[in-house]
């Protein structure tokens, strides 16, 4: 079987789409990749070895465009789709799996065009308008957060289950601000940095390579010592060996530490598109496995009542319990066992 995986503009959705890749390869099936040349996509999968060819078309969000912008961004997804087409019927796809964002729609429009079968995954608590709009003519519609999806669970890549482990004892935190870091979550590691220390806790900082520099230059005003990144690929490893996480509420790194083990304390982006960050950390307070603060409130106070209170090993196991298993190859053996009967 031949798949296309298409969708990106973030890391979380092209993490979605390496995890699909990664189970799809281990399947015998050939992978392409359809994404765009605005984004992440290229960083990620320019010289990525999962995918036979690779595709980055000229596209840029719409969502957030206005007037003129917004016309000229519709001009390139249709651009985009007249390309998407061909590069469908070139490569004779069996499947077209969207992970969504604005990269996804030349494929998946192309896709519906060709009579491809569609396959989408939602990554957020709150559907995304591609996916919404996509949604009745997709042969299946995958959500962790909701009730009806065909299969449970968020597809996450198998290094986070291997190395994962219950935390009974607080040594290490780890803030993750997203692929392009965040402001506040590097102002709160700034503000605890001092007591941090004092307290013997190691400190794993992922501060953003627009405020690396920045970061870098107050910890060293400090006297603190700090394992401190702009970007990395080695997140699954700095993760491991975390016991607490302050995090951004974006739906892969969310289940990333799910699947880890590692509880919590998730500061949504406030500006994210319907406000889907805070609902993705809502549904784990909800299930009693973390917990939330909006950046307005007092984060420094939040954090060190966690810290006084942990309750490490209770979180810890409740993830571990919750996490579930193989979802990645459990989507693609979904789109064989659909082709197959189709």
């Amino acid at each position: 079987m031949k798949i296309c995986i298409t969708g990106g503009g973030t890391g979380g959705h092209l993490m979605i789409a390496e995890a699909l890749a990664e189970a799809a390869v281990a399947d015998g099936h050939e992978i392409i990749f359809i994404g765009s040349t605005s984004g992440q996509d290229r960083k990620y999968f320019a010289k990525n070895s999962l995918f036979s060819h690779v595709y980055f078309l000229e596209t840029t969000g719409v969502v957030n465009q206005k007037g003129l912008g917004k016309i000229k961004a519709l001009f390139k997804v249709f651009r985009a789709f007249l390309q998407a087409k061909k590069i469908l019927k070139e490569q004779e796809i069996d499947a077209v799996y969207s992970v969504g964002g604005f990269s996804a729609a030349p494929a998946a429009f192309a896709s519906i065009f060709n009579g491809v079968p569609l396959f989408i995954h939602e990554q957020n608590a709150v559907q995304g308008r591609l996916n919404g709009l996509l949604k009745r003519y997709a042969k299946s519609f995958v959500s962790a957060y909701d009730a009806n999806s065909p299969i449970k669970g968020y597809p996450i890549k198998e290094i986070f289950y291997e190395n994962a482990r219950v935390r009974d004892e607080l040594k290490s935190i780890i803030f993750l601000g997203g692929s392009h870091g965040a402001r506040a979550i590097n102002e709160l590691a700034l503000s605890v940095a001092k007591e941090l220390q004092d307290m013997g806790i190691n400190i794993i900082h992922q501060a953003g390579e627009f405020d690396y520099e920045r970061v870098k230059k107050a910890y060293e005003e400090m006297g603190v010592d700090v394992s401190l990144y702009a970007f990395t690929k080695e997140l699954p490893a700095l993760i491991t060996c975390a016991d607490l996480a302050v995090s951004r509420a974006g739906a892969s790194t969310l289940w990333e530490l799910t699947a880890n083990g590692c509880p919590a304390l998730f500061i949504p982006y406030p500006y994210a598109a319907g406000d889907h960050q805070y609902h993705n950390a809502q549904f784990i307070v909800e299930h009693n496995l973390g917990w939330c603060a909006r950046e307005n409130e007092d984060l420094k106070s939040v954090l060190m009542q966690i810290i006084r209170e942990p309750k490490l090993k209770e979180k810890s196991e409740k993830l571990l319990k919750y996490s579930t298993k193989d979802v990645a190859a459990t989507m693609i053996k979904d789109v064989k066992a659909m082709i197959k009967n189709s």
